[in-house]
């Protein structure tokens, strides 16, 4: 299924081949840096513990929202305007951090969300869109979601807390020079020595994790070392196809088990696990 909404730097285009190259075994997933969730969404339900973690506080209130008050939300929703200037007063509403209810807040923020240009929450994109023709995927995520554990911490305590040899983290953390475009990823934003120290963490786990990221020489260097896979694809570049048609971006899908693995086994031995 998708999600209920877009996000900066969304993984709506590789889900497909990250849900393929999880591994066979195991009953605890952790999405680590969870976004709009595009992977979760689109993985099996059911099967194993989930984990939904984001370090952006307005984030996890709209899924703690979708998930335990979906009702509320679309009340909320119901009326919202698609205009620039209630656009703005959202945006400095939310700015205020002010003492609005959890629901009310959730609405402003997935209203930024969906009338923002690419979803990037800083100026309206000043294209129409019909607020209620979310409602339906909102019930949707709020059934996929209903037993999922909705969390608000930094990598370094989420990624120990759930740790075990049954544990797959997927992670999808800023892109290296990219991190400016993200919103909340802390005080001081995702530094380089963030980077580092997500490797470091990653690399002392006794689970698994799947891990994607722009293909960068600094990411390429920081991830080479035994044990570890490092796997090139592409990703149709929706900004610049705009003026370049079916131009692609670069990415890198690292692993520390071998990836491929669901894919060599037959349909019959897949389904033993």
């Amino acid at each position: 299924m998708n999600s209920f909404m877009s996000w900066v730097g969304g993984k709506k285009a590789l889900r497909e081949q990250i849900v393929s190259m999880l591994p066979v075994n195991y009953s605890k997933y952790v999405e680590v840096f969870g976004g709009g969730g595009w992977v979760l969404f689109h993985k099996p339900p059911g099967r194993d513990f989930e984990v939904y973690n984001d370090l952006n506080g307005l984030l996890v209130n709209l899924y703690w929202c979708v998930r335990e008050r979906p009702d509320e939300l679309q009340r909320e929703l119901k009326y919202v305007l698609n205009s620039r200037l209630d656009f703005d007063r959202v945006r400095a509403t939310l700015a205020k951090h002010g003492k609005e209810n959890q629901v009310k807040k959730a609405a402003m923020f997935y209203q930024l969300i969906r009338y923002s240009y690419s979803s990037a929450l800083t100026s309206y994109a000043a294209q129409p869109h019909d607020m209620w023709s979310n409602f339906p995927i909102i019930e949707q995520a709020h059934r996929r979601l209903k037993d999922v554990v909705i969390e608000h911490q930094d990598f370094g305590r989420l990624i120990p807390h759930y740790d075990g040899p049954d544990t797959v983290y997927y992670c999808d953390p800023p892109y290296h020079n990219t991190e400016k475009f993200y919103k909340n990823v802390g005080e001081k934003g995702f530094l380089e020595l963030d980077h580092v120290r997500l490797r470091d963490i990653l690399f002392g786990i006794d689970g698994k994790f799947i891990l994607s990221y722009n293909d960068d020489e600094f990411i390429r260097e920081l991830y080479t070392a035994p044990g570890i896979y490092i796997v090139e694809t592409t990703r149709l570049h929706q900004m610049r196809q705009r003026y370049e048609a079916n131009s692609q971006f670069p990415e890198l899908i690292i692993t520390n088990y071998e990836p491929f693995e669901r894919s060599r086994l037959q349909p019959e031995q897949i389904a033993l696990f």
